[in-house]
């Protein structure tokens, strides 16, 4: 047995299952079955790393609040890269906050994302080859299972077929630009405005900005179909969780959170104003009262003289 065995069984057995729960619906040897297996099982990996990415909001929250600190130790050992890691690392340390933090979800969901190419890459052999919970027989039905016409087992490289070098094309697109939006839109949104001279948490977020699609689009004529299906559907989710966030707690001090500011602040001021209004129309029906009162009074003295 393998170290990377029970990842195998827990990818192959989350897809089968889920599998099986869609078969009546769509059929079991339908590719839209298999495809909303992988789809299924990112969802089930990214709810399970709901905790991790809190952790990297807190830590990506805490390297902004140390933004100040962090350069007045690169300004003050700028002449020495040493001593200015050393204090840099200590600062950390202190405030128990991690620079890399922002790539811990990419990093844990790196063994499910390997195992997932093993199994996929084995049933584009031939014949199939099953893992974990697969049979030959399962194997084979999801071997023939497509995307858009093209077999979710395939890679670009690996295949002569026109469709297949179409749909892999357009996955890998769709995986680099969901990777930079999601990106860019942290940077433009959900980060304060920094220096950008001199500032090691800015050239961090720019450099996975630009490198991180590179990577995934030269990278991504080695991967079968359904890991580009796997890959692309995990960056939606980011998008999604990262707007939600951006949108409703953002970071202090980003663009986002001045939005907010705004927003409530014009929310207050609106209360306000319709409160003034409701006292005013309060304020009028009371003298509408009083002088009806005062009125009637006045009539029934008048009703007495005579």
């Amino acid at each position: 047995m393998g170290i990377l065995d029970p990842l195998y069984w827990i990818v192959s057995g989350v897809m089968v299952s889920i599998h099986k729960a869609l078969s009546p619906v769509f059929g079991g040897a339908s590719g839209v079955t298999w495809t909303l297996s992988i789809m299924g099982l990112v969802v089930l990996i990214r709810t399970i790393l709901i905790p991790l990415f809190v952790k990297q909001i807190k830590s990506q929250r805490a390297l902004t609040a140390l933004a100040p600190e962090m350069k007045k130790i690169q300004q003050k050992y700028k002449d020495d890269r040493q001593k200015q890691s050393e204090e840099l690392m200590k600062l950390y340390k202190t405030h128990k906050t991690n620079p890399m933090a922002s790539c811990f979800p990419i990093l844990a969901q790196a063994p499910i994302f390997f195992a997932l190419f093993t199994v996929l890459n084995g049933i584009g052999k031939n014949p199939p080859q099953a893992r974990g919970v697969l049979t030959s027989e399962i194997a084979a039905q999801m071997a023939k299972a497509e995307f858009f016409g093209a077999p979710i087992s395939q890679t670009f490289l690996g295949s002569s077929d026109g469709t297949v070098k179409i749909v892999t094309v357009f996955l890998i697109f769709l995986m680099s630009l969901t990777t930079f939006t999601t990106q860019r839109q942290l940077m433009v949104k959900g980060m304060p405005k920094l220096d950008s001279s001199n500032n090691m948490m800015l050239q961090q977020q720019k450099i996975m900005l630009y490198l991180f699609p590179v990577i995934f689009a030269v990278s991504g004529v080695n991967f079968p179909i359904g890991v580009l299906i796997y890959w692309s559907t995990t960056n939606f989710w980011t998008w999604g969780q990262q707007f939600y966030v951006i949108k409703r707690n953002p970071t202090p001090g980003s663009p986002a959170w001045e939005e907010l500011q705004a927003k409530k602040a014009k929310k207050s001021g609106q209360r306000s104003q319709n409160q003034w209004g409701r006292e005013n129309n309060q304020r009028r029906k009371r003298r509408k009262g009083a002088n009806s009162i005062k009125s009637l009074k006045t009539g029934q003295k008048t009703k007495e003289k005579i």
